[in-house]
């Protein structure tokens, strides 16, 4: 837009020059007051010649000794100005629709290239441990993808939804600014290289190459732990490295994480823990620590039998773990536990002279789950007040509690 001011600009002063112009032509044939060319006194015929050259100032006189110079602005001037202005807007209309065409019908924003980022999609599993495969929570594959940061929208199409990546390792504190509206230069910045005489710090596939705007990261990992950075903390990061078409693409950063030596991966928590698990495996209990030899010594050595012991008695099993477990302790533990997936199979216990048509179900662990009537299973929510009463639990704690447990129907 600037070139086509300055272009109306420079045509506007070509139409006043050319009307000044005629302005002096005009100026010079005007009639003498006596009608006859007064040659000044004293001057020789070129010194008259010589004044007579116009100048702007004469011009400017000129111009404004003119009685008509009102009738001139009217017809020559104004018709001049309107002219130009609607043939300066007339071409500034047609390449406008000349760039919509080459476009597609879509306009040029030079603000989206600051607004394209990459992103990760999901969360790092963890802990991390060196050696081990870098995963997402659910132990699926890490996304990559590119966005419109305005929008939020998945960027499909175009040179930036093929790009290539690349995935580094950050400091764990590099966190930008407030908008996270980082520079290039800091973000490089803040990569973390391998310690002196060590190998490099991500091993694996640590390119890769966006479809449609989402990539999957390959089978990567850590060659080092984090203890020796300056925050002990490690960021996985993502910049673009080709295919972008020279658009600034920002860097993706993930939250911190520490990545520990993979001889800890020996004492990792299950999150979520199996039935078949060490009960040491569950969160607050550690291997050979107190608790797990007080559980130990209770025959208590798997998460099932946690979990058994959970359901018939609760108290009884927080007295095994005696009061150097906490209450908050306690919580944290109970919680892990109860996260464990049980399986589908389900018990029963048919009183004497009940033919088996009759009994009490419950789960692998001893949680009641239902009622048995005349071959038909009723689940506790169907179950009324009154037949509630009537369970004999009593006698189900008892059978529990010795593991005498007959199969029941798949299913249930």
């Amino acid at each position: 837009m600037n070139l086509i001011v300055y272009h109306h600009r420079y045509r506007l002063a070509f139409g006043v020059f050319l009307l000044l112009e005629l302005v002096v032509v005009m100026s010079q044939k005007r009639p003498q007051e006596d009608g006859k060319a007064r040659p000044s006194e004293g001057n020789s015929p070129d010194q008259d010649k010589r004044r007579r050259v116009p100048t702007l100032r004469n011009v400017v006189q000129e111009v404004m000794k003119l009685q008509s110079v009102q009738h001139l602005l009217e017809p020559v001037l104004e018709p001049l100005i309107r002219r130009v202005v609607k043939e300066e807007v007339e071409l500034a209309l047609r390449k406008h629709l000349n760039n919509m065409k080459r476009n597609g019908g879509k306009e040029v924003n030079s603000s989206e290239s600051r607004s394209l980022q990459l992103q990760f999609l999901n969360n790092l599993s963890l802990p991390v441990f060196t050696g081990a495969r870098i995963e997402a929570e659910d132990c699926s594959t890490i996304k990559v993808a590119i966005v419109d940061a305005l929008t939020g929208q998945i960027v499909t199409s175009g040179p930036e939804s093929s790009a290539k990546v690349e995935v580094v390792v950050l400091e764990g504190d590099f966190d930008g600014d407030e908008e996270d509206n980082w520079a290039v230069e800091e973000f490089n910045n803040n990569i973390v290289k391998e310690r002196e005489g060590k190998k490099p710090l991500l091993t694996g596939d640590a390119f890769l190459t966006l479809t449609e705007g989402i990539g999957l990261v390959g089978e990567i990992s850590f060659t080092d732990n984090s203890s020796w950075t300056r925050c002990r903390r490690f960021r996985l990061g993502a910049r673009v490295v080709d295919g972008s078409g020279g658009t600034r693409v920002r860097e993706a950063k993930t939250e911190s994480f520490i990545v520990r030596d993979h001889r800890g991966e020996l004492y990792k928590k299950h999150h979520p823990p199996s039935l078949s698990d060490e009960v040491w495996r569950l969160e607050k209990i550690g291997k050979d620590g107190a608790f797990h030899k007080r559980l130990s010594r209770e025959n208590i050595n798997t998460v099932k039998d946690f979990l058994t012991m959970l359901c018939i008695n609760p108290p009884r099993l927080r007295h095994i773990l005696g009061t150097g477990m906490s209450a908050k302790m306690w919580e944290i533990t109970v919680e892990h536990a109860r996260t464990c997936v049980l399986d589908k199979r389900r018990h029963v216990y048919c009183p004497p002279g009940s033919q088996q048509k009759s009994g009490v179900v419950f789960n692998v662990v001893g949680q009641l789950t239902g009622l048995l009537s005349e071959c038909q299973y009723l689940t506790t929510d169907k179950l009324s007040e009154t037949e509630k009463v009537k369970l004999p639990l009593s006698n189900l704690i008892i059978i529990i509690s010795l593991h005498f447990f007959t199969p029941f129907i798949n299913g249930f």
